[in-house]
């Protein structure tokens, strides 16, 4: 268990929030080591195109909110900003969009690129608590549907044993000139996950979707927690 993580998760409860924003939620995965975006929570323009200098073009422009869980629905993401122009332009349109009562930030992020998307994810089931998922991302989740499960805790065999039991396991390997996926970060990252929901059981849900592989590498380029109720704690 790391102190950061307790501080955001005690932060969010005096709020009264079930949801932690993406840049929150992403700091408790970083803080288990599952490799995330790099990004900066800004609050004004200035800020959104001083953070981009030092990320570098293109960069990604998102809304970001504990009550902002949907951002894409809601036109609240711009992506492939690729100068200074495009960001002013988008920010703009976003602060448009959220409209004068939004008090959230907005999180400037690196354009992470890659043709795989992968999903990572925990759900605390009553029963059998934390359950941990792995399986095709991105716009394939809801399509495709090939998502596989274990419960937690998971031991590296077990994290070996998802990336090779979904449907779509051949994406992990070289294909179409693309190298094959580093499956012990992959491995990490599932195991990474199943310690966080066995370490906070205040934690209901994980969602990694999309970890985009960029060459090789998975990263999180978007991540929601979400808590169980106030005073409610699962298996």
């Amino acid at each position: 268990m790391t102190t950061a993580t307790q501080a955001i998760l005690d932060s969010a409860r005096k709020r009264g929030d079930r949801t932690l924003s993406e840049y929150d939620s992403k700091r408790i995965l970083a803080a288990y080591g599952v490799p995330i975006s790099r990004e900066k929570l800004v609050s004004t323009a200035k800020e959104a195109r001083d953070a981009a200098r030092k990320i570098g073009y293109p960069v990604v422009l998102k809304a970001c909110s504990a009550d902002e869980a949907h951002k894409t629905e809601k036109g609240l993401i711009a992506v492939n900003l690729s100068s200074q122009k495009d960001l002013n332009e988008a920010f703009a349109t976003l602060s448009k969009r959220a409209g004068k009562n939004y008090q959230g930030a907005y999180l400037v992020q690196e354009m992470v690129k890659g043709a795989r998307e992968i999903m990572i994810g925990m759900h605390r089931d009553p029963s059998f608590g934390p359950s941990i998922l792995f399986g095709l991302g991105g716009i394939f989740t809801e399509i495709l549907q090939d998502v596989v499960f274990r419960v937690a805790p998971l031991k590296k065999r077990d994290a070996t044993d998802m990336m090779r039991s979904i449907r779509g396991h051949k994406i992990l390997d070289e294909v179409r000139g693309m190298p094959a996926v580093d499956k012990e970060m992959l491995a990490n990252a599932l195991l990474a996950v199943s310690k966080i929901a066995l370490d906070h059981p205040d934690i209901a849900e994980i969602d990694i979707n999309p970890l985009i592989i960029s060459g090789k590498k998975p990263i999180a380029v978007d991540g929601l927690v979400v808590l169980t109720a106030t005073g409610e704690t699962k298996g």
